[in-house]
């Protein structure tokens, strides 16, 4: 269980995303179309068409944007938190481009997510090259061993090789007495807020939380001390 990690190499990251466009009705003719059929393999038991269940499309790359991505890492005692977040999709990801080149391109840097094998570090990747960003080396997957790939996932390390169900953060968290990141608004409710309210900050502070969610729970797992509320400094 990583019992020689050293948290001051690890990038701890959380992602918030939503549809690319705020309405099924405002998508082109042709992303309708592919949108139709993609909604064709949803679950669906209650048969819903493909304009009722564009409220899903932000978890796909294809079809949705990144609007926060929040980091944590620490910084001698202190865990600092920061976050890249906003309307312009490229912009983010240009700038949270620039601080893996600049700080998490060694060969012992690592990134830490909870399902980020499954969905965040994918989804950055594939919005990265939709942008025409260059990949970071510690995105970059192609033709690395298993070994050399430098990516945590804190949903992977629970299953111990089970891989039949999902275990969300919060369970985790409740199961190993870490307050809750859900305690103003969870995940379903992103896109909702974003396009109705355009509550950027509030997002952010969810985005945030989460991330220090993802750092105290491994450190259960290493049975190390939480971080305290004295250590924590938002930076961004």
């Amino acid at each position: 269980m990583l019992y020689n990690l050293q948290f001051s190499q690890v990038l701890f990251l959380d992602i918030e995303t939503v549809p690319a466009v705020e309405s099924y009705e405002m998508l082109s003719e042709r992303m309708k179309k592919l949108w139709d059929k993609k909604s064709k393999t949803l679950k669906n038991e209650e048969k819903q068409d493909p304009e009722s269940l564009y409220a899903r499309a932000g978890i796909y790359a294809e079809f949705g944007k990144i609007i926060v991505i929040s980091v944590g890492f620490l910084n001698g005692n202190e865990f600092r938190l920061k976050s890249f977040y906003g309307d312009d999709e490229k912009l983010i990801l240009e700038e949270f481009a620039d601080l893996l080149n600049r700080y998490y391109n060694q060969s012992d840097s690592l990134l830490c997510a909870h399902n980020g094998k499954e969905f965040d570090f994918p989804y950055i990747a594939r919005r990265m090259l939709i942008h025409g960003i260059e990949l970071p080396m510690i995105l970059q997957l192609a033709g690395k061993k298993p070994w050399e790939i430098r990516h945590i996932d804190t949903m992977e390390l629970w299953k111990f090789g089970d891989y039949k169900n999902y275990t969300s953060l919060d369970l985790l968290t409740a199961i190993f007495n870490i307050p809750t990141p859900k305690d103003d608004i969870d995940g379903s409710m992103v896109g909702d807020i974003y396009y109705r309210e355009h509550d950027l900050e509030r997002i952010r502070t969810y985005c945030q939380k989460d991330v220090l969610a993802i750092a105290q729970l491994m450190r259960r797992y290493l049975n190390l001390p939480l971080i305290s509320d004295e250590q924590i400094v938002v930076t961004g």
